[in-house]
């Protein structure tokens, strides 16, 4: 039975694909985007997570840890397993363990008491992190949830090898597929790979007719310039199965993850973009279906 690392398990979504979704985030992801609003979920291992406004010294984590590896609520991360055990002598919920092996059927019998929710356009969204680290578990739970005619949606940042996607496109009724850039060299220095295969891969999709919804997050200074939105415009003219772009305005409000997680925060510092300069960036996709802004 296929199993994956969960980071969480959200309900009652509203942006991760149509209608009202469960989002199951797994652990994991081949990019390292400056902006990561999910940082919990770059690592695929599991992660403790510390709260420093919940916490209150008083020290029960100590004895819990076997290792020494926390003191006060305090991580030394070079220490740490993520075995959890701390978490269980934490009543004020400060510690919290990022990171849960499951089964697909565990997952499945968890979103499914959602399902009285989904209607006709909702479903499950399984998002990350990347969920093609993850290509049998996430085809064991598609699969299931087809059975129960649940809609599925898979989010991806496309960095695979396409025969991740062949695993999982016979139960995928949606692919949310991210577009960070055109630029090789900037997509590089936004996420830490260059895009040769994402792009080959959303090419693939089209050709194959899968349905796909463009998310293209506006990060000011690093992705918004005319030229690369006139790229990925004059790109996706080439996808013949493209259902919707939606445009996604960068904010900060991940910041305190980082340090949650105890990675070094490189959210850049830039303003969100407003309403007028989202707007003047959808005018580039103006020939292209259903334009979505989407503001924090």
């Amino acid at each position: 039975m296929a199993v994956a690392l969960i980071a969480d398990i959200k309900r009652m979504t509203l942006h991760d694909g149509p209608g009202i979704r469960s989002t199951v985030f797994v652990k994991g992801c081949p990019l390292r985007c400056l902006w990561c609003h999910n940082p919990e979920s770059i690592s695929a291992k599991p992660q403790m997570l510390y709260h420093e406004k919940l916490c209150i010294k008083c020290g029960n984590c100590d004895s819990a840890c076997r290792i020494g590896a926390v003191k006060n609520g305090i991580i030394d991360r070079a220490l740490c397993v993520g075995c959890g055990r701390c978490t269980e002598n934490c009543f004020r919920g400060a510690l919290v363990l990022s990171g849960k092996t499951m089964t697909a059927q565990e997952v499945f019998e968890s979103v499914l008491r959602d399902k009285c929710y989904y209607g006709t356009e909702g479903g499950v969204t399984v998002s990350g992190g990347e969920p093609l680290l993850y290509p049998d578990f996430t085809a064991e739970l598609f699969a299931a949830l087809r059975k129960e005619q649940i809609h599925t949606a898979l989010d991806t940042c496309g960095e695979v090898p396409f025969e991740r996607f062949e695993t999982v496109l016979p139960y995928t009724d949606l692919v949310l597929y991210d577009l960070k850039g055109m630029d090789p060299a900037r997509h590089k220095a936004n996420t830490g790979k260059e895009n040769t295969r994402i792009l080959e891969n959303l090419r693939e999709l089209g050709h194959r007719n899968i349905p796909v919804e463009i998310r293209i997050p506006l990060i000011p200074g690093h992705n918004d310039f005319p030229e690369e939105l006139r790229a990925m415009a004059d790109f996706l003219k080439n996808i013949p199965s493209l259902v919707k772009i939606k445009l996604l305005a960068f904010h900060d409000m991940a910041r305190n993850k980082y340090k949650e997680v105890g990675l070094t925060d490189t959210t850049p510092d830039v303003k969100p973009p407003d309403a007028a300069a989202m707007k003047h960036a959808a005018s580039f996709f103006a020939d292209l279906p259903q334009i979505n802004i989407n503001q924090p």
